[in-house]
């Protein structure tokens, strides 16, 4: 019989399949093959993009030329624009405002064909280094609320270009997702007065069953109540609320581990497309800074689709089960 397993952040429930589960080989997902071609973001392409915001370089190098390490862009084609005034206004019962917020796009390496688990830990700790950077500078604009830095990873996961890179944008309010988990976190703070994944983490590390990579500062495993077929998470173990605020001596142990299960995913799983995602507290006030929420990144393998029945009733179907996942990730060395 398939279990039934409750998210105790949002109270989101699950279906996993503990009967005929999944295994590696049984999943007909769609590899990603990169094509090639002109790529703007590539090295000595740096006048095919929007003027460079900021970026890591090599000493007696100028902005918009090559010599750069990460570099940092506007989207060409932004969701949000940085231009003007919000405008909260309602239309009947529909409430509306104008598009304002930043999208920025981070490009991870000069090297076209080099996802994370290619690079050097150096080389990812940049990135990790100019993700807070950002974040911190954006946060800065009063009208941003919420501070959303994701990447997606070939085409099956949304993105357009192949050339590594990662999305950052900056919102005028908390997104819905963001704020069912800190309302659910807030809830078990008040009940319990402590940290709901301060204490996930606690007892992951404790039973080691779903427990995938772990080091000084952080531990990737694969969540009681996942979602998708080999998700993984990774949470700081000094509790933190703030993505941004992770101390420079942090980054290098974050940078191994992002790096170590992707390596192992794409291992199980080769020319695999997934997106992973940050959940970080809001900004400026709105419904963050309370000592229950820890910022933590969740990533998501697109191995399967999301059909009618989850559409539906908000219900997952997960057809590996995590801790069977975790057993073939451990393998994967």
């Amino acid at each position: 019989m398939a279990d039934l397993r409750r998210d105790p952040i949002v109270g989101r429930w699950v279906i996993v399949d503990t009967d005929h589960p999944n295994k590696p080989e049984d999943f007909e997902y769609e590899q990603y093959t990169p094509k090639g071609g002109k790529c703007p973001f590539c090295y000595g392409s740096e006048a095919m993009t929007p003027p460079e915001i900021e970026a890591f370089r090599y000493p007696d190098t100028s902005p918009n030329t090559p010599g750069w390490q990460v570099r940092v862009v506007a989207n060409k084609f932004p969701a949000l624009q940085i231009e003007g005034n919000l405008d909260r206004r309602g239309v009947g019962i529909y409430d509306m405002s104008n598009g304002i917020g930043a999208h920025e796009v981070l490009i991870e390496t000069p090297y076209h064909n080099k996802d994370i688990p290619d690079l050097l830990n150096e080389e990812v700790e940049k990135s990790i280094a100019m993700t807070c950077r950002r974040a911190q500078d954006l946060i800065k604009d009063r009208r941003f609320k919420y501070i959303m830095i994701f990447k997606n990873y070939g085409p099956a996961a949304g993105a357009s270009l192949e050339h590594p890179h990662i999305q950052i944008v900056a919102l005028p309010m908390v997104p819905k997702n963001v704020m069912e988990e800190i309302k659910g976190a807030q809830n078990y703070f008040d009940y319990r007065e402590r940290c709901i994944f301060c204490d996930i983490i606690r007892q992951e590390t404790q039973e080691k069953e779903r427990i995938i990579l772990e080091n000084k500062y952080f531990v990737s495993f694969a969540p009681f109540m996942s979602r998708f077929p080999f998700e993984i998470w990774i949470m700081p173990k000094r509790h933190n609320g703030y993505y941004c605020h992770t101390p420079a001596e942090e980054i290098p142990a974050l940078a191994s581990i992002l790096r170590e299960v992707i390596a192992r995913l794409k291992k199980v799983f080769p020319n695999l497309s997934y997106n992973f995602i940050i959940h970080t507290s809001p900004a400026n006030g709105d419904g963050g800074g309370f000592d229950g929420y820890h910022w933590h990144i969740e990533l998501m393998p697109k191995l399967t689709r999301v059909a009618g029945f989850e559409w539906g009733s908000g219900f997952y179907i997960v057809p590996t089960p995590p801790e069977l996942a975790v057993q073939y990730l451990k393998e994967a060395k």
